[in-house]
């Protein structure tokens, strides 16, 4: 439980920071301006690659364990919970 906490935490931060450092960006001199359709698009696409790593994440795990826990596995025996004695 502790590591999905932290990972939701980090994922968290990779959101929070950057949005607060645009929302805080401020040049220096007067004349300096922010191009807000730039830090959008770094935005848009920081999160989507996290996104996608983590959809690729959790696919590869489903994936697995489905493979892992088929019933043709040829080490797949119920336990003694199910009340089959093999």
């Amino acid at each position: 439980m502790k590591e999905i906490i932290g990972v939701f935490l980090v994922l968290a931060a990779l959101g929070l920071i950057p949005a607060l450092e645009s929302a805080l960006a401020a040049g220096d001199e007067p004349g300096q301006y922010l191009d807000r359709r730039v830090i959008i698009w770094n935005l848009f696409f920081r999160m989507m690659t996290v996104a996608f790593t983590v959809g690729a994440v959790v696919s590869g795990t489903i994936i697995w364990l489905i493979w892992r826990f088929r019933e043709s596995h040829p080490k797949a025996k119920p336990t003694p919970y199910e009340g089959t004695d093999w």
